[in-house]
């Protein structure tokens, strides 16, 4: 994972605690898991769209 130990993933994630609260950070992992998920289906669609336009050719 980037080349992190769990050492530095608990301090990174007890800091966001700290400075977001423990109500927050629920609702921040969703946003960034939809932000993901929107990112990698414009990414395939993109790619799929690419495939289909060099068929034509």
């Amino acid at each position: 994972m980037l080349g992190l130990g769990w050492l530095e993933v608990t301090v990174i994630l007890g800091v966001a605690i700290l400075i977001f609260g423990p109500k927050k950070l629920p609702e921040m992992g969703n946003a960034l898991g939809k932000t993901l998920k929107g990112f990698r289906e414009e990414m395939t669609s993109s790619s799929d769209e690419d495939d289909s336009e060099l068929d034509r050719k």
